[in-house]
């Protein structure tokens, strides 16, 4: 068992000025920050500002930073990129897929740098991972396939569960995929899949239905609230898994997902790039490499469940 400590701020960073590109204009170079609220979005932002003072840039000093959250309000994605836009920031950092399809929607011209976002391709972000086109690169999640690892791991974590249900995000595009890949994970190990599209707004509404029905489990779209989520699991007391680290921490049951820091700091490595010269067009879309599980003992102890020790012995990260 292994505990990761969260990454804490540096300060103190060496100040050196981007040798070519946005800031050869002879102002600092503004970057814009769009964000789905969420646990997720706070350590993103966090640890992408840590990163690119490392890599040389001082908020105030070499760089400055526009940051909008649609604070669990999806509905105000668009206008808040369209803000940015009027701001005439240099760059626009986009976290999770609808924040990025805001993005797109709002300028073809700002380049525009994916944190994180499910199947750019399958969602129309770019036009392949190797050549994005266009003005967008970045980061690709694989949270649609880590959403079908996660009905194995919910197997082997209850080998008699039959039937899970899926909470999908409507307005994300990325929902689709991700639903798609719960499906197979259905198949390849014969559990029935209840697939339920909702809005943010729902979500009492449907683990109140999910309490008369008594699913096994219930797999979570990362975009949706986590918080609210895994309180609401708590609280009808139905097992509980989402592909981003964020929802373990306010009280889900299990995530298994990509190793978000890594793909954070390389976000900013993107930015760097950018601001350098680089064109979005030519900078291959990533995907991420580590995975980790965890495993909330707590949410566990209180739903009266018993963690195999293999299990225990597997994860990234146990919360006792």
């Amino acid at each position: 068992m292994k505990r990761r400590e969260f990454i804490t701020l540096l300060g103190g960073a060496a100040i050196t000025w981007p040798s070519a590109g946005i800031a050869q204009h002879g102002k600092l170079p503004t970057i814009g920050v769009l964000v789905v609220e969420s646990p997720g979005s706070e350590q993103f932002w966090q640890l992408f500002q840590k990163v690119m003072r490392e890599l040389g840039y001082a908020e105030g000093q070499s760089i400055r930073y526009q940051f909008r959250s649609d604070q669990g309000e999806a509905s105000r994605l668009p206008e808040l990129a369209a803000e940015l836009v009027r701001l005439k920031v240099d760059l626009i950092v986009t976290w999770f897929t609808p924040a990025a399809q805001a993005a797109k929607q709002a300028t073809r011209e700002i380049p525009i740098v994916m944190a994180l976002a499910g199947d750019p391709v399958g969602t129309g972000l770019v036009e392949s991972l190797n050549r994005p086109g266009g003005n967008i690169t970045g980061m690709a999640g694989v949270t649609a396939e880590l959403a079908g690892k996660s009905v194995e791991v919910i197997r082997e974590l209850l080998p008699s569960a039959h039937r899970i249900a899926a909470l999908a995000n409507a307005p994300d595009p990325f929902s689709k995929p991700f639903l798609e890949h719960i499906r197979l994970g259905g198949v390849a190990t014969g559990t029935t899949i209840d697939a339920k599209m909702i809005h943010a707004e729902e979500l009492e509404g449907a683990f109140q239905e999910m309490e008369k029905e008594r699913p096994d489990a219930v797999v979570v779209q990362p975009s949706l609230p986590s918080k609210r989520s895994a309180e609401l699991a708590l609280r009808y007391r139905i097992p509980a898994v989402s592909a981003v680290r964020g929802f373990v921490d306010e009280g889900g049951l299990m995530s298994y997902a990509a190793a978000e820091a890594d793909m954070y700091r390389q976000a900013a490595v993107y930015v760097d790039k950018i601001l350098k010269g680089a064109k979005p067009a030519d900078l291959p879309v990533e995907q991420p490499t580590k995975f980790a599980l965890i495993i909330n003992m707590r949410t566990a102890k209180a739903l009266g469940l018993d963690v195999p020790w293999f299990l225990q012995q597997r994860a990234d990260e146990v919360i006792e």
